[in-house]
């Protein structure tokens, strides 16, 4: 079993979701990442997309993130992971209704040539939707 690491996914808003992981695999804006035990150091800057974490114990948690960094530090073959997103949602806590809602309208505003903030609008949409459905 691979060795377990301190992951705290937070927001400005509140601390998401904070534990011992097994692995995290996120979106960041130039492709996705995996991140285990004894990363390599690092940030990325965080895209629109799902984010999942291993639990060391427990089932596999997922989430829709909205931008932000993730951070990894090793010191001494200790790793953690900081998730510092600008909005985070457990698949949990989706409400799929205003999600289909969300990205009916930002459809809607695809068509009528607001393609600026209604682009960004239906991924989230998107990605909220694909993390339930």
């Amino acid at each position: 079993m691979a060795t377990p690491f301190d992951v705290f996914l937070v927001t400005p808003e509140r601390a998401v979701w904070s534990g011992q992981a097994t692995i995290v695999v996120a979106r960041g804006s130039e492709g996705e990442v995996g991140i285990q035990n004894a990363h390599a150091p690092m940030l990325i800057e965080l895209g629109i997309g799902p984010l999942f974490i291993q639990p060391a114990e427990g089932e596999r948690l997922a989430a829709a993130v909205d931008g932000g960094f993730l951070h990894v530090i090793t010191v001494d073959e200790e790793t953690r992971v900081d998730i510092l997103a600008e909005h985070a949602e457990l698949s949990t806590e989706i409400d799929v209704d205003l999600a289909r809602r969300q990205k009916a309208e930002a459809e809607r505003r695809l068509e009528a040539g607001d393609d600026g903030r209604a682009l960004a609008d239906l991924a989230r949409a998107t990605v909220r939707l694909d993390l339930r459905e």
